[in-house]
């Protein structure tokens, strides 16, 4: 065994096993690719941290300024969170538990108080119980923003949901960090547009998650005719009886030479359906909530105008599902999607053409990571 080796067992060994096991899952049971994820998942983290500890302060330091206006701290001479805030039983307690620590440390100013605040301390003064306070003066504090508490609210509970998972050092492998990142840029928008973009540009998350160790193909990319319009009116995709895939995570639809926007999870893949009106009631006879959902795909793509027999049927996520996951807009194809083509039952797998009349097989085998870096295009 090389040293590198025995280095690799050793750091591995002191991983408790529950968190190594996805890791290890993940590189086909080498150790070696596996300590590798896991060195990545910590850069990543890092860089989006930094991002966050960013923000962080350009939403502290907006939030306070308005509200040191709005409390005419400077004519008062007393600090805004030391006053009655509507709303704020909350602001009094955790004010007072971080002026007690920084006196007991010999720090107690008012400046240190308002630093010391915790993320979750100031997403939760955008809550509906501060409402009042909301449309007195915190609005103000982010001008690029709709102006509507609750979807100010929304992103920097994202954002902390976020931060708190790579501050605890949890496994990241199945974080959607391209999301993330968009989310936390937007955030610093909100605060001031200019704020937003200078993240953007200086941000490093994009390019650490770029370099994750490399991972076996997750993604069907479909090409079929009419397949993007039927997954965003049934959130299925449906195919020839009989025809046989990898084993996959998500969805992906091409069309001309664009990836859509949606990467959907796939929830249930279900072979040789009775694609029938009669077969549809048999479906909403039974209890299982599946066959029922099948059931109003069937009905739904006869309408379409898709015929009888039996078909093969994918159940897809829609946009706002757990696991569903979306490019910040269409990704150009400029050449075959990277992975592996999947030919038809009957060795064609025709999808129609492509760039320069290059023929698009109807289902190729990505990666997801390669979709959410531009990868695969």
């Amino acid at each position: 065994m090389s040293s590198v080796e025995a280095d690799t067992d050793a750091v591995l060994s002191l991983v408790p096993a529950p968190r190594l096991a996805p890791y290890l899952a993940l590189a086909g049971g080498d150790r070696g690719r596996a300590l590798a994820l896991y060195e990545w998942g910590a850069r990543v983290s890092a860089a989006a941290f930094e991002d966050i500890a960013h923000l962080e302060v350009l939403l502290r330091g907006g939030m306070d300024r308005v509200l040191r206006a709005h409390f005419r701290e400077a004519e008062r001479g007393i600090p805004w969170f030391l006053l009655p805030v509507p709303g704020g039983e909350y602001v009094a307690e955790a004010s007072g538990r971080v002026r007690e620590r920084l006196r007991q440390e010999g720090r107690e100013t008012r400046d240190q108080v308002v630093a010391a605040m915790s993320f979750g301390f100031w997403s939760g003064m955008l809550g509906p119980g501060y409402e009042e306070l909301w449309r007195a003066c915190l609005h103000r504090a982010f001008p690029g923003s709709s102006g509507r508490r609750a979807e100010v609210a929304a992103t920097a509970e994202g954002v902390r949901r976020f931060r708190n998972r790579i501050a605890h050092h949890d496994s990241v492998l199945g974080v959607d960090f391209p999301f993330e990142a968009r989310q936390v840029a937007e955030l610093a928008a909100f605060v001031d547009p200019a704020a937003g973009r200078w993240l953007r540009s200086r941000s490093r998350t994009m390019d650490v998650y770029a370099q994750r160790p490399a991972t076996p193909d997750d993604t069907l990319v479909v090409s079929a005719p009419g397949a993007l319009f039927l997954y965003e009116r049934c959130r299925a995709h449906v195919t020839r009886a009989g025809q046989a895939f990898a084993g996959v995570d998500r969805m992906a639809f091409r069309v001309d030479d664009m990836i859509a926007p949606d990467l959907p999870r796939v929830l249930l893949r279900r072979d040789n359906v009775e694609w029938t009106e009669r077969g549809a009631i048999r479906l909403r006879r039974t209890r299982d909530p599946w066959d029922r959902r099948i059931a109003e795909v069937v009905e739904d793509s006869l309408v379409t105008g898709r015929d009888g027999g039996r078909r093969q049927v994918f159940l897809l996520t829609g946009p706002d599902e757990p696991g569903h996951r979306r490019l910040a807009g269409p990704l150009p194809v400029n050449g075959d999607v990277s992975g592996t083509a999947a030919a038809g039952k009957d060795g064609s797998g025709g999808g129609g053409e492509g760039l320069a009349g290059r023929p698009v097989p109807e289902y190729a085998y990505t990666r997801l990571h390669a979709l959410e870096t531009g990868a695969a295009g």
